[in-house]
C-alpha cells in the first residue's frame, strides 16, 4: 500500500527512539485497557505496536512491568496513562452514598466479598507515574483524558519518546497537537472502553470514526490513528482512506488467546451478543462503552464520582473476573465486537494487514 508516495501500511516501521518527530507510531497498536504483557508483546512481535495500559499503576509496579516487556519483545511498545490530578487521585471525603452502597451490597454478599473501607489515596500521583514511564523509556507514551504539563513533555520528548494523545473531537485533536503530541488517536464514539474526553463533556463529545477521522487529519499536520469501529481490513482501508495514518485496534485484540479478558469475557466480545453496546457510568463513574450485563443494570447510572465508583465496583469486578463470571464484570466492548474472533493477536495483526493491502491496492492507496 502506497499514500504519499511512502510506505503507509499496516506494519510500518517501528517507532524510534531518537528524536521524537522522526519516530512514527505504528498503524497497529495494542489496546489500552485489560492489558497483558504476552498481548503487548503479541502485537508488537506481529510487526504492530504493542500497547499496554497503567491506569492505577504505581512507579513501582510500572518499573516491573516495564522490565517484564523488554524480556517479552524486543520490538518496540507504547505504555499507556491516564492524566489525572490530584483532585480525582486524592477527592477530599468523597466516598460512595447510602443509596449506591445498598444497590451494590448484595453483590458484594453473594460472591462473599466484604465492602471496603475507603483509603486515603484511590490513585497513585500522576507525576510518580511520568517518572516511572520516563525510566522506562519505552519507545513511545500515551495519553488519554488530556495530556501532561509542559514540563514533563519536554523532558518525555527530550528522552526520545514518541507522544501519542487521544481525541475525541477535533477541537481536542488541535489542543493536543499544541501541547507537543507527535500523533494523535481520533477516538470515535464506535470505540469500546472509556470516552476520553477533556474538553467538553463526553455526552457533548460523542462524534463518529467516519466523522471524526477527515475532520481531525484536515486540522493537524501530525499524523492520526483511527480508532473505534476497527475490527477487520474493512474497517482498517477506510480509516487510510478517510486519512489516517494508522490504526487503533480495541475489541478485537481484547478478544484474543493472549488478552487478559476472561474466557467468558472473550466469546461474548466475538459473539450476537457484542451487538448491543451501551455507553454506562455504572462501573467508574465515567462514561463508556461496554455490553450490558447484569453489573451495568443492578449498579444503576446514579454512580459515586470518579474515581470512587472505580475503586468500589473494582472490588467485586476483580473477583468476577477470578470466577469468570461475566455478569458482574465490565465488559467493555466497541460497536464492531461481532466483527472479532476467537483467534491469536500474531494471526489478527496478520489478516489485517493483508486483508487492508488487498481493498487498498487497487485505489492505489
Amino acid at each position: 500500500m502506497r499514500r504519499g508516495g511512502r510506505n503507509a501500511g499496516i506494519v510500518a516501521d517501528q517507532p524510534a527512539h531518537g528524536s521524537p518527530r522522526a519516530g512514527r507510531p505504528d498503524p497497529l497498536r495494542g489496546l489500552r485497557g485489560l492489558s497483558s504483557v504476552a498481548l503487548t508483546a503479541a502485537v508488537s512481535n506481529a510487526g504492530g505496536l504493542g500497547a499496554y495500559g497503567l491506569y492505577g499503576y504505581s512507579p513501582e509496579r510500572i518499573s516491573a512491568t516495564a522490565a517484564e516487556l523488554r524480556a517479552a519483545t524486543d520490538r518496540p511498545v507504547l505504555l499507556n496513562l491516564w492524566v489525572i490530578d490530584e483532585t480525582d487521585a486524592a477527592p477530599d471525603g468523597a466516598e460512595p452514598g447510602a443509596e449506591l452502597l445498598e444497590r451494590v451490597r448484595p453483590i458484594f454478599a453473594e460472591l462473599g466479598v466484604e465492602v471496603p473501607t475507603p483509603p486515603e489515596r484511590y490513585l497513585p500521583r500522576f507525576a510518580d507515574q511520568v517518572d516511572a514511564v520516563l525510566e522506562a523509556r519505552p519507545a513511545a507514551a500515551g495519553f488519554v483524558f488530556g495530556a501532561p504539563d509542559p514540563a514533563a513533555i519536554d523532558r518525555l520528548r527530550d528522552a526520545g519518546i514518541v507522544l501519542v494523545g487521544t481525541a475525541t473531537t477535533v477541537e481536542e485533536a488541535i489542543a493536543l497537537e499544541g501541547a507537543g503530541m507527535d500523533a494523535i488517536i481520533a477516538s470515535g464514539a464506535e470505540a469500546g472502553g472509556h470516552r476520553v474526553s477533556f474538553l467538553r463533556p463526553a455526552e457533548e463529545s460523542l462524534v463518529g470514526t467516519f466523522a471524526l477521522v477527515p475532520q481531525v487529519a484536515d486540522a493537524v499536520s501530525v499524523p492520526v490513528i483511527a480508532a473505534g469501529g476497527v475490527a477487520d481490513g474493512r474497517g482498517v482501508a477506510a480509516a487510510m482512506l478517510l486519512g489516517a495514518e494508522g490504526v487503533q485496534v480495541g475489541s478485537a485484540l481484547l478478544a484474543t488467546s493472549e488478552s487478559a479478558a476472561p474466557e467468558s469475557y472473550r466469546r461474548a466480545i466475538s459473539s450476537e451478543r457484542s451487538r448491543r453496546t451501551i455507553l454506562t457510568r455504572a462501573s467508574s463513574g465515567r462514561l463508556g462503552r461496554a455490553i450490558p450485563n447484569r453489573m451495568t443494570e443492578e449498579v444503576g447510572e446514579d454512580p459515586a464520582p470518579f474515581p470512587v465508583q472505580n475503586w468500589l465496583t473494582g472490588a467485586f469486578r476483580r473477583v468476577a473476573a477470578e470466577r469468570d463470571d461475566a455478569e458482574l464484570m465490565t465488559l467493555w466492548c466497541g460497536q464492531a465486537g461481532p466483527l472479532s474472533e476467537l483467534t491469536d493477536a500474531a494471526s489478527l495483526v496478520r489478516r489485517l494487514a493483508q486483508q487492508a493491502d488487498e481493498l487498498l491496492s487497487p485505489v492505489g492507496v
